[in-house]
């Protein structure tokens, strides 16, 4: 697969996530306005929190390692490795999901949440069905069926949006009405606000394994004892990188709760602001979950070719040329990417640009990455992992009492700056990739440069919105330019043109 290639299929994963995405965003405005306070905001954000930490155990990066197993050039491997994969998701997720569904009076307990035990239960059921969606979205990734995927995301985001929009807008409208109000009264309840965003969530997931039933029916009586030890050894290490990616991405906000110095509605509240506009700077990271989907499989396939060092510094440059665009588009345009929130949400905006940033320095490290992938060698990825973990963990309750939400925004900047660069120096002993250091450090330079000069003029001009939008524009279509000219002759190689 080339570049090109490449390009293609992180462009098709892209529609479904950025599309995607921005169909969830699009519920964001409407929760920050109708749900009841910055509170109840604060709840979904912290259980989703909660489901995302906990699918990394109930996939336990199995995916991956059916990428590694189901790339190899044997024959069978690919049908072996799926149906081994599968099963053992299969079986542990029924498994791990009655567990958690059992246990969520006493989980709704733990998180001082007592009367939402409903919502915990529901999020058991969203994680084992979406843990089942997995292996079959992998087998569509690594047999180049994008398109297929995209659809049955598309289709499920929805199906998650129609019904946010039908629980939290229309019945409640209906309620208001004298025809609809008996159509909704003897089973919908307005003060569920909350609630219905997991029932959404809950359907949305069924729906996508419905669709990808086809898949299972090629799932074969065949689980290879022999292969699975491999698969799990293998992917062993991934789980810690999983887990510590949960960790950094969403540990803070449950610290915020702890360690903020108001009280717990205050501390609420506050969470809410910060998890609006997390969404904001989340907007870069659709581009970087669309590459890793043509990525991932991508690089195995590659590992054995001849210049495959030489294709991976060459992917990785033009990932941070993408990833610096996206990150001055967002904080070049805030002015008009803020009005995704609520007005009262806007006090937090200045966490915007340095987590938009913190998502540049994950997408280098996921390129950075490949050299362990490929070489076995992931307890290099745990390592690497359980140091940004520490990062976290020490820098959160250090600073989030000082600096409140602005202190988990830099520690989350420094945490994936410092794993790339773990990453890549480490990689350098054991798989040097010809990366160009060098040429990289420039555009990024370029792009803070560039930021921290749109920062002040809108700091000294805050009046002169068009003014500063057109001169943004200018500067961002100049830097296009002079990109564009210094790498003209790798795009005409890679893609054609």
């Amino acid at each position: 697969m080339s570049i090109r290639k490449l390009a293609k299929e992180t462009a098709i994963y892209g529609v479904s996530s950025i599309v995607g995405r921005m169909l969830y965003f699009l519920l964001t405005p409407i929760y920050t306005r109708v749900l009841p306070n910055p509170g109840e905001y604060g709840i979904a954000t912290d259980l989703f929190a909660f489901t995302a930490l906990l699918m990394v155990f109930f996939t336990y990066r199995m995916e991956t390692a059916y990428f590694r197993f189901g790339s190899e050039e044997d024959e069978g491997s690919a049908e072996k490795s799926f149906n081994t994969a599968l099963w053992s998701i299969v079986g542990s997720s029924l498994v791990f999901g009655a567990i958690l569904f059992l246990l969520s009076d006493w989980l709704a307990d733990l998180f001082q949440y007592p009367d939402k035990a409903s919502l915990v239960r529901m999020c058991a059921l969203i994680l084992t069905l979406d843990a089942l969606c997995e292996i079959p979205y992998a087998r569509l990734r690594l047999e180049s069926r994008p398109i297929r995927f995209a659809a049955i995301r598309l289709i499920s985001i929805g199906v998650n949006l129609g019904l946010n929009l039908f629980f939290l807008l229309i019945c409640p409208w209906l309620q208001t009405t004298s025809w609809g109000a008996g159509l909704v009264s003897g089973w919908y309840d307005p003060h569920f606000s909350v609630g219905y965003i997991f029932v959404s969530n809950v359907v949305a997931s069924l729906v996508a394994l419905l669709l990808l039933s086809p898949i299972f029916f090629r799932l074969q009586w065949q689980f290879d004892r022999a292969l699975w030890r491999r698969m799990a050894l293998y992917a062993a290490p991934l789980v810690i990188v999983g887990f510590s990616y949960v960790i950094n991405e969403t540990l803070d906000r449950k610290i915020m709760i702890w360690f903020l110095p108001g009280t717990s509605d205050e501390n609420q509240a506050q969470l809410g602001i910060y998890g609006a506009n997390y969404k904001l700077a989340m907007l870069i990271s659709l581009f970087t979950q669309a590459f890793r989907y043509g990525a991932e499989p991508f690089f195995f396939k590659q590992k054995n070719t001849l210049g495959a060092q030489k294709l991976y510094a060459d992917v990785a440059r033009f990932f941070l040329i993408a990833g610096v665009a996206a990150f001055l588009f967002i904080v070049l345009y805030i002015d008009a990417v803020k009005y995704f929130i609520g007005p009262d949400y806007w006090i937090g905006l200045g966490v915007v640009p340095i987590l938009t940033l913190a998502n540049v320095f994950l997408g280098m490290y996921y390129n950075f990455s490949v050299w362990y992938k490929v070489t076995d060698k992931t307890r290099w990825g745990a390592y690497i992992s359980i140091g940004g973990a520490l990062i976290t963990i020490g820098l959160n309750i250090w600073w989030i009492p000082v600096f409140g939400y602005y202190g988990s925004a830099w520690t989350t900047l420094i945490c994936y700056a410092a794993m790339a660069l773990a990453c890549y120096f480490t990689g350098k002993r054991f798989y040097a990739v010809p990366y160009d250091v060098k040429t990289m450090a420039l555009y990024l330079a370029t792009g803070i440069a560039i930021w921290l000069g749109s920062d002040w003029l809108r700091a000294q001009f805050p009046d002169a919105l068009i003014l500063r939008m057109a001169l943004n524009t200018v500067v961002l279509a100049g830097l296009a330019y002079w990109v564009f000219i210094r790498e003209r002759s790798g795009i005409r190689n890679y893609f054609k043109f």
